[in-house]
């Protein structure tokens, strides 16, 4: 039995998924560095089998938005594109931030920010005559984790965006957020609003 832990520090073994929908796609293999090398890249479904510790590291580094700023959008991502080890040190520093304020196993905490932010439905645009309309769907239980896993790395990027705040520090505070459904984490905002608007759209 292999007993890695993760960064040396956290036994995956012991984290538990309760959402039965995500449960086949969140792997908690155990690793002691969340980096496959992109082994799984060419396999069609691949990613459910890739540490989710290393799913979050990946949306890091991908994701980004436009920030209104004076007027002008200014881009925010970018900043860590390529930069894997650069991203995955962000994100160990971040759990060990969120240990500290949680007192408990800091992925079981990601994991628990994801069950909260991933939306159970979603629109999606049809066309009937010339005429489009937006109709509620449910959304495949992959991609209700990319979904949160991009959301939560979004809020990253943002709050730290040109401020004082560090990445790690910013990942930490909406992954702890996150975990409590708290309405001030840009996750969960994001999801209420996925499924209000999918709602209206019935």
């Amino acid at each position: 039995m292999n007993l890695t832990k993760l960064f040396g520090k956290y036994d995956l073994s012991e984290v538990s998924v309760t959402d039965e929908g995500l449960k086949p796609y969140v792997s908690l293999t155990s690793v002691k560095i969340p980096h496959s090398h992109g082994r799984q890249a060419k396999k069609q479904f691949g990613k459910s089998k890739v540490n989710l510790v290393e799913r979050l590291v990946n949306k890091l580094m991908r994701g980004g938005t436009g920030k209104k700023t004076a007027g002008r959008v200014i881009r925010t991502h970018g900043k860590l594109q390529g930069k894997k080890y650069k991203a995955i040190k962000i994100v160990e520093q971040a759990l060990a931030e969120v240990q500290k304020r949680t007192n408990k196993n800091p992925v079981q905490t990601l994991v628990e920010a994801v069950q909260n932010t991933a939306p159970r439905e979603d629109t999606t645009r049809v066309q009937f005559g010339g005429v489009s309309y937006q109709v509620a769907v449910d959304v495949a239980a992959q991609r209700r984790l990319d979904m949160a896993l991009r959301n939560l790395s979004l809020a990253a990027i943002m709050q730290s965006f040109a401020k004082k705040t560090t990445m790690a520090e910013a990942l930490a505070n909406e992954l702890v957020l996150a975990s409590k459904a708290d309405v001030n984490s840009y996750a969960v905002k994001k999801r209420d609003e996925t499924e209000r608007i999918a709602r209206s759209a019935r």
